[in-house]
Formats: structure tokens, C-alpha cells, sequence
């Protein structure tokens, strides 16, 4: 589990999670940082056999060494929310590497647009209700009935 917590936590740089599994994860993924800064094939090594994704080792030992070159440690930062979680009401936190450049958070809206010369035309959010609701025999038995 805290394989693929600190893998998740270094590829997306920030997660949420609880408090709890967020304060262990740190230990894990401060190691991995400091092992990363050693620029060694058994390091690379090592990272690897902790991590199992070749993305991560690359990472860790290109983008993350060098932005942590003058830090000796805390290389995460834990904040707690002000939520918690609905099933079990644990107390939630965001766990994020500390320096991390600015996080894309929204969503690229989707586009309408298959490919370059072919539009599809905008769906009608509502056309499934409209079908359902406007069926000839419905509008006929409410002519019937005011015709009554």
C-alpha cells in the first residue's frame, strides 16, 4: 500500500488521504527523495526494487534530485482538512511535496470535436427525459381528458 502511495504522491505530487497513512507515507517517500539524490546505478537500483515504475525512478533521480539539491530533509508536508471522510469519519489530509511548482487542478473541458474537420453537434443533456415525457399517447389521453 505505501508503494503505491508514494509512487501515486510522487507522479501527481500532491494527494489526498488520512492523516494517519499520510504521516507514514512521508517516511517512505523522504527516503526515496534522499536515495534519489545519490546519483548511483545501485541507487537507481534500489529505487526501483522500492518503487517498481521505471516513470517514478526517472523522476526521482532527474526532476526531483535536482530541485532538492540544497535540502537535507522534510521534503513533504502534511495538512490536514477540515473534512472527514463520510464512510468511516477519518480525519483527512493533503499530503504534497513541499516546492512543487504550480498544480493544474481543473479539468480540461472536453471537446466537442472528434477531429479537425468533423464537428458533432452539441448534445442535448435532456433529450432522454424530453423522449420520455412527450410520447404521442400521453399527449393524446391529455387531449382526451380536456376534451372531456
Amino acid at each position: 500500500m505505501f508503494r503505491n502511495m508514494a509512487n501515486s504522491l510522487i507522479k501527481g505530487e500532491q494527494m489526498i488521504t488520512s492523516v494517519q497513512k499520510a504521516k507514514e507515507v512521508r517516511r517512505v517517500v523522504d527516503r526515496l527523495i534522499t536515495l534519489g539524490k545519490k546519483d548511483s546505478m545501485a541507487a537507481k537500483r534500489l529505487a526501483f526494487d522500492r518503487t517498481r515504475d521505471r516513470d517514478v525512478v526517472q523522476k526521482l533521480f532527474g526532476e526531483l534530485s535536482s530541485r532538492y539539491k540544497a535540502r537535507d530533509g522534510g521534503y513533504t508536508r502534511v495538512l490536514k482538512l477540515s473534512d472527514t471522510r463520510w464512510g468511516d469519519a477519518a480525519e483527512m489530509a493533503l499530503i504534497e511535496l513541499v516546492d512543487h511548482p504550480e498544480l493544474k487542478r481543473k479539468k480540461a473541458p472536453k471537446s466537442l470535436k472528434t477531429s479537425a474537420s468533423e464537428e458533432v453537434a452539441t448534445p442535448d443533456p435532456l433529450a432522454r427525459f424530453k423522449k420520455m415525457f412527450s410520447s404521442k399517447k400521453k399527449t393524446e389521453k391529455v387531449e382526451e381528458k380536456k376534451a372531456k
